[in-house]
């Protein structure tokens, strides 16, 4: 499943309501929030929670809140009283270790509970299994972390999520977004260390290839490219990439393409590209062939000629062929995922993408 946040350390206002609406005709499935409050803001804090539910309800969301040991009864509900959060929308409650495995047990009868999955120990499944809890309404969520070099290794992440999954847990994780990072750092909120500033689509598809589950954004906002990118994978499993121009040829490679299902190892090839009708391709711009450059086969190649590109490993140059464009740097990493048999789409670069 796929989830974004909203943060509620302001009013919930048209903006935040639209970004919703927007997420959830996209594809994504639930709302992740925080109730940690500070102390002069209880009452404002009740009040976003129930307008948050609200709108998560009317988009058919899931609402997962993080609390600490006594943030609900700050905002004046209360562990006991879990029909009212469900009323409200919740569907989902975020506990720590400062909360007993005999309330989360008990909780998890009725709501979704995730557990923070870098601190769930044997004994605390033991304890779980012993208080009754319901495991099919248990999760392993990872944090994020907003401070530069704190994020997650991949080696530790893939260790506990094993640990997690032989143990029947679904597992959740973060991925930045690239708009409206979180204050006051202004860093991303990634639970991979590697993920901080890569694309978005890019972090999602390297979780997805990691099998996580639940995957969210941990940052307030995506750019409107970036979720036009997010929604033609979710809808129509198309990887578009934006590129630069280099010569004249470059309108050939635009438009939508699938990779070959014999996947090269140094190349992306478009299966159909050089069957289709062109002119006569003469040599131009036959230059060293970084990664992300976009090539097109000459008529030197002879039957090749048309064949279309997208270099995945770099490569010497090639005077059978043209380079004609190159994918930018902030789409680039989205090469690795274009795989066997992957539909793409190569687009122009736009200024103000």
């Amino acid at each position: 499943m796929y989830g974004f946040s909203i943060f509620m350390n302001k009013d919930l206002d048209e903006k935040t309501y639209s970004y919703i609406d927007k997420m959830a005709n996209q594809g994504f499935k639930g709302i992740f929030t925080s109730m940690h409050i500070p102390e002069d803001e209880v009452s404002l804090y009740k009040k976003r929670l129930m307008d948050l539910g609200k709108r998560a309800k009317e988009n058919h969301l899931k609402l997962m809140v993080d609390i600490s040991a006594n943030a609900l009864e700050k905002a004046g509900f209360s562990i006991n009283r879990l029909k009212e959060l469900k009323d409200l929308g919740v569907t989902g409650l975020r506990m720590d270790y400062h909360i007993s495995n005999e309330t989360i047990a008990k909780v998890s009868q009725e709501l979704t509970v995730s557990l923070n999955a870098s601190t769930i120990t044997p004994k605390d499944i033991d304890e779980l299994k012993e208080h009754k809890a319901n495991f099919s309404k248990l999760e392993a969520w990872h944090n994020y972390y907003p401070r530069r070099e704190t994020g997650l290794s991949r080696e530790g992440f893939l260790k506990k999520n094993e640990f997690l999954k032989n143990h029947s847990f679904q597992v959740m994780a973060f991925i930045p977004g690239d708009d409206f990072l979180r204050h006051p750092l202004y860093q991303g909120l990634p639970t991979l260390e590697e993920h901080r500033f890569k694309h978005p689509l890019a972090c999602l598809l390297d979780m997805e290839s990691m099998n996580v589950e639940h995957i969210y954004v941990g940052d307030g906002g995506l750019k409107d490219y970036t979720l036009k990118q997010i929604k033609g994978y979710f809808q129509e499993n198309v990887l578009s990439v934006r590129a630069s121009q280099t010569t004249t040829s470059f309108s050939y490679v635009l438009g939508q393409h699938e990779n070959r299902q014999d996947d090269a190892r140094d190349i992306i090839r478009s299966a159909q590209a050089r069957f289709k009708e062109i002119p006569e391709i003469i040599p131009e711009n036959t230059s060293e062939r970084s990664r992300g450059s976009i090539t097109i086969d000459n008529c030197d190649y002879g039957r090749y000629m048309g064949e279309i590109q997208i270099v995945k490993n770099d490569l010497a140059a090639d005077e059978k062929v043209n380079v004609v464009g190159k994918i930018i740097a902030e789409d680039r990493p989205l090469i690795t995922f274009i795989g066997s048999g992957q539909k793409f789409k190569i687009e122009k670069e736009k200024n103000n993408d």
